[in-house]
């Protein structure tokens, strides 16, 4: 059997930034991506603690550093610039495997650093 769990999470990022005329995703940085086992294409969700939002995405890298958190085309309208997201990436394992595994979880400081 194989079940769906926690990989990796950045809890409470502020978006930087929201751009409607874009083709979609979330532009993370880097250096957030790296610390939370996270990689560009990746699908995830995010969470909006601001308004309650909760969308499926996927990530392109941001320039390292930047602290950039940026929400591209429709997923644009659903939040904020200033709102805290939680951006949460999972998946599927052995159920055995599952029970030992440890996500990476990543709690950054003011401007989305590390």
């Amino acid at each position: 059997m194989t079940i769906e769990v926690l990989k990796s999470k950045l809890h409470c990022v502020t978006v930087t930034e929201a751009n409607l005329h874009y083709m979609g995703s979330i532009t993370i940085d880097e250096d957030l991506m790296d610390a939370a086992n996270m990689i560009a294409g990746e699908k995830v969700q995010v969470l909006d603690n601001d308004n309650g939002e909760r969308f499926e995405t996927y990530i392109i890298k941001g320039e390292r550093g930047s602290g950039c958190i940026c929400l591209n085309g429709a997923a644009a309208r659903k939040v904020l610039v200033g709102d805290t997201v939680i951006i949460i990436s999972y998946a599927t394992m052995d159920f055995e495997e599952a029970k030992t595994f440890k996500p990476s979880i990543v709690f950054p400081k003011e401007g989305n650093k590390l």
